[in-house]
């Protein structure tokens, strides 16, 4: 038969237990916050060493940044007046970029309606995405420094490492933790569900 004590060790895991369970369901980083939505535009030309893109080449990027990172759907990045033409590599490249991104409410402009939004983890690496190269290091740290503090972040863990005129010893590895828009389920007749981001 077991003795008391035996008997006081078990209740005291089995509750331990339980209060790991209560707390893990209370994780506040899936719970929706409410958001509202800010426009930002900017020029953006680009500065690097290691790589030269097209005009309309580096607006593409930047567009796949943008989603990345957490920005609404129907972000624009057009590119700029450049002096050579679509496609041709252009030492002085850049784009325009509009975009929304979602801010907690009262912090910021709340001209918007609010919408639900979550904290999401984001983390950009070669190959992640997957058109991402590591050429495109230089241009990741240019959006890190000038593009991402538009957005409402937190956690940021910079282990950037961009090595001018070549690829070795180059490394890209930006984690963050974004506040997002969450995406919400709309049946199209005669369709299944799919995800589209709120407007």
């Amino acid at each position: 038969m077991p003795s008391l004590r035996a008997l006081k060790l078990g209740c005291a895991v089995v509750i331990c237990g339980f209060s790991i369970m209560a707390f893990a369901g209370k994780s506040s980083a899936a719970d929706p916050e409410q958001g509202v939505w800010q426009k930002h535009e900017y020029g953006f030309q680009f500065l690097g060493f290691t790589t030269t893109y097209s005009c309309d080449g580096l607006a593409t990027k930047l567009q796949l940044l943008l989603i990345a990172a957490g920005a609404r759907a129907d972000a624009k990045s057009t590119s700029g007046a450049c002096s050579r033409g679509y496609g041709t590599p252009d030492k002085f490249a850049r784009a325009y970029l509009k975009f929304y991104t979602l801010a907690p409410v009262g912090t910021a402009d709340d001209a918007s309606p609010p919408i639900n939004g979550a904290w999401r983890l984001v983390a950009l690496a070669d190959r992640s995405p997957r058109e991402l190269r590591l050429g495109d290091c230089e241009l990741v740290e240019q959006f890190r420094d000038t593009v991402l503090p538009m957005f409402t972040t937190r956690n940021v863990d910079n282990r950037m490492t961009c090595v001018p005129n070549q690829l070795s010893g180059s490394v890209i590895n930006l984690k963050f933790e974004v506040f997002a828009g969450l995406p919400v389920a709309k049946k199209r007749p005669g369709a299944g569900y799919e995800d589209h981001w709120r407007k």
